[in-house]
């Protein structure tokens, strides 16, 4: 009898930031580890591993998700953005952390960012409340989340007059 070595590798077929990607690896591998290890893109940040921090929030097909808890497989056909895309929204988001000091130490920024991204693609212009439900699962160490809120909220305007 041999030594068990695991489920073989399969081909996964991933839309990243528009871009049709394939990378090998088992079943079982996260999202995020395909991310940060088999595709290079490392703004997820890999900090709890169990959906407890949200650090690694991507959106896939445009809502908010925890990369740590979503298997690879899961998103073949799903459209994944992840911090490093050039969407509008995380663009005017990135702009209104830095008009608002929401960036502290910059650890969490790439989840609460994409966090955001989700809710301005839903809500174009969120009240503080919507803001504030929308990063529920993003932990902040430094205890930016007043700067944070109101980068959320500004970001809606300005995409509002864009």
């Amino acid at each position: 009898m041999g030594e068990y070595r695991g489920p073989e590798p399969v081909a996964i077929r991933l839309d990243v930031n528009g871009e049709q990607r394939v990378i090998h690896a088992e079943p079982r591998r996260t999202l995020l580890d395909a991310l940060r290890n088999d595709l290079g893109l490392t703004g997820a940040k890999k900090v709890c591993d169990r959906g407890d921090c949200g650090a690694c929030t991507v959106l896939i097909d445009g809502h908010a998700a925890y990369a740590c808890l979503t298997l690879a497989v899961a998103c073949e056909s799903r459209k994944i953005e992840t911090i490093e895309g050039d969407s509008s929204e995380v663009a005017a988001i990135q702009e209104a952390f830095l008009a608002h000091d929401a960036y502290q130490c910059g650890f969490c920024t790439p989840g609460q960012v994409m966090s955001l991204a989700g809710l301005l693609r839903r809500e174009p212009q969120p009240s503080e409340d919507q803001v504030r439900a929308a990063v529920a699962g993003n932990l902040c160490r430094c205890g930016a989340y007043p700067n944070i809120v109101k980068a959320g909220v500004a970001a809606g305007r300005v995409k509002a007059t864009a």
